[in-house]
C-alpha cells in the first residue's frame, strides 16, 4: 500500500536524503496572496473585517468575538464526564513534565566587581490557537495553555473557530478545556483572520477592548501559516507548522500490527498528513502492507486515510541496518518518531533530529498527543532539525542585567577602546573614557 524507496546498499548523502524521502509540498508563500487582503482588512477595519471573514469562511457571524464568560463554564458542566477525566490526567501530566522545564535567572560574576546577570521574564500577553478543521482538539488547548501558564505568561486568549453547529460559538469541548485550565478569555475567530486580530485587536461588537498580543502559538491551516509567517515581526511566533508527520524506524522485532496501527493514527488527521516507515526488513514492510489493507478499510475516517498513505508524503524507506535507518531519520528529521527495534532506547539515545521521540512498542505517538505528558505542539517538514516543540522557554524571553563597578569598567577600558578603533566606531570608545578624565 506505501510506495517503497530502497536505500539498500547505498549510501546517500544528507542533501541526497532530504531530496529524495517521501515529504508533503507545502507552499506557504502561494497562500500569502490570499491572506493578505484579509489581514490588512482587519488592520484597517478591526472586528467589522473580521465578523465578515468568518461569515464567508465558517458560514457563521457570531454576535461579539469574545465569548461570554459564564458559556465556559456551562460548557464544562456539560462535558463528558469521561472526556473531563481524560483531560483532567493530561493536564496534571503535563503540569508535572513543564513544571521542571522553568529557567533560574543566573548572575556570573565576570571580574571582582562586574557582573552579568540572564534574566528570564515571560512574555507579558499571549495568544493561543486552537484548530476545529475536520477535528476538534482539546488536546491542543492543554499543550498550548500549560506551558504559557508555567511559564508564568499574564493574560492568555484563546482563538478556536466559531461552529454554526454551536450557534457561533467554539466547539464545546475547546470551551470546556479553557475553563479547566483557568483561560477566561476565548475568542471567537479563526484562521487568518485570528492571527491578525491578536496582532492588531480592536473593539468587540459590545464595546470591549480586544487587546492585541505578543505571541501566537499553536497549528492551523495553511492560512493560519501564511498569516503567521507575513505577521511575524509585529508578534513572535512559535513555528510555521504544516501538516502532521510519523517516522517509524523498525527492525524485524516489531509487531506489523503495531506499526500499521501508528501510521493510520497519523494519517487520520489529514490527507497531507505523512506516515513513514524506515525498516531494515522487507518481510516487515510487506506484513506491514497487509496489515494496512486490512485496518484502514475498517477505520472510520478511511477515506482520509487511505490518500493520506497513498500520497507521495508517505512511504516505506529500505535501509540495510539500523545504523543507516539512523541517518535517514535524521535527514528526514520528523516531528514524531518511534522506535520499535531491537535495544530501542539505545537507537533512540542516537537520534539527533525530530520533535519528539517515542521508544519502544508501548509508546506509541497516540500517548504523546494526549497523556504522556509531553508536548505536542512540534516541528514538521523537517524543522526538527534546528527547532524545538512547545515548552515553556517558548513563553519566556532572555535579557542580559550588566553591573559594572568604576574600577571595573576602568580595568577594561582599554580593550573596549581597542575594539571600537579596530571597527572604527571611536565614539564608542570614548563613551568610556570620557567616564575617566585625565
Amino acid at each position: 500500500m506505501l510506495n517503497r524507496t530502497d536505500l539498500r546498499g547505498q549510501v546517500p548523502s544528507a542533501a541526497e536524503l532530504r531530496a529524495t524521502l517521501p515529504r508533503a509540498e507545502i507552499d506557504v508563500d502561494a497562500a500569502l496572496h490570499q491572506v493578505r487582503p484579509v489581514v490588512e482588512a482587519v488592520r484597517d477595519r478591526g472586528v467589522e473585517a473580521v465578523l465578515e471573514f468568518t461569515e464567508r469562511f465558517d458560514k457563521v457571524r457570531p454576535a461579539s468575538v469574545r465569548v461570554p464568560r459564564e458559556r465556559l463554564a456551562t460548557a464544562l458542566s456539560e462535558l463528558d464526564p469521561q472526556v473531563r477525566a481524560a483531560l483532567e490526567e493530561s493536564i496534571a501530566r503535563a503540569r508535572k513534565v513543564h513544571a521542571d522545564q522553568r529557567r533560574e535567572d543566573v548572575t556570573t560574576t565576570v571580574v571582582d566587581g562586574g557582573t552579568v546577570t540572564e534574566r528570564w521574564l515571560p512574555i507579558d500577553r499571549v495568544g493561543l490557537y486552537a484548530p476545529g478543521g475536520l477535528a476538534v482538539y482539546p488536546s491542543s488547548v492543554v499543550m498550548n495553555v500549560v506551558p504559557a501558564q508555567a511559564a508564568g505568561v499574564e493574560t492568555l486568549v484563546l482563538c478556536s473557530p466559531p461552529q454554526a453547529e454551536f450557534g457561533g460559538l467554539p466547539h464545546p469541548t475547546i470551551l470546556a478545556a479553557a475553563e479547566l485550565l483557568g483561560v477566561e478569555e476565548v475568542w471567537a475567530v479563526g484562521g487568518a483572520q485570528a492571527v491578525a486580530l491578536l496582532t492588531y485587536g480592536g473593539v468587540d461588537t459590545d464595546g470591549a477592548e480586544l487587546v492585541p498580543v505578543a505571541l501566537v502559538t499553536g497549528p492551523g491551516n495553511i492560512y493560519l501559516t501564511a498569516a503567521k509567517r507575513m505577521l511575524r515581526g509585529l508578534i513572535g511566533i512559535d513555528s510555521e507548522a504544516g501538516p502532521t508527520e510519523i517516522a517509524i524506524l523498525a527492525d524485524e522485532t516489531a509487531d506489523p500490527a503495531h506499526v500499521a496501527a501508528d501510521l493510520i493514527s497519523q494519517a487520520e488527521h489529514d490527507t497531507l498528513a505523512a506516515s513513514v516507515l524506515v525498516t531494515t526488513s522487507p518481510e516487515l514492510a510487506d506484513a506491514v502492507d497487509a496489515e494496512l489493507q486490512r485496518r484502514v478499510g475498517a477505520t472510520k475516517h478511511s477515506e482520509r486515510v487511505g490518500i493520506a498513505l497513498r500520497g507521495k508524503q508517505s512511504g516505506t524507506v529500505l535501509v540495510s541496518t539500523v545504523e543507516d535507518g539512523i541517518r535517514v531519520v535524521d535527514a528526514y528529521a520528523a516531528e514524531h518518531l518511534e522506535i520499535q527495534t531491537a535495544d530501542a532506547r539505545a537507537v533512540a539515545a542516537r537520534v539527533r533530529n525530530a520533535g519528539a521521540i517515542f521508544v519502544g512498542a508501548y509508546a506509541p505517538v497516540s500517548l504523546g498527543d494526549y497523556c504522556a505528558g509531553s508536548n505536542h505542539v512540534l516541528p514538521t517538514g523537517g524543522f526538527a532539525r534546528h527547532s524545538s516543540g512547545l515548552s515553556v522557554q517558548s513563553f519566556l524571553k532572555g535579557m542580559h542585567i550588566v553591573d559594572y563597578s568604576e574600577q571595573a569598567l576602568r580595568d577594561v577600558a582599554s580593550k573596549v577602546v581597542a575594539l571600537a578603533n579596530a571597527e572604527d566606531l571611536p565614539a564608542h570608545g570614548e563613551a568610556v573614557t570620557a567616564r575617566f578624565p585625565s
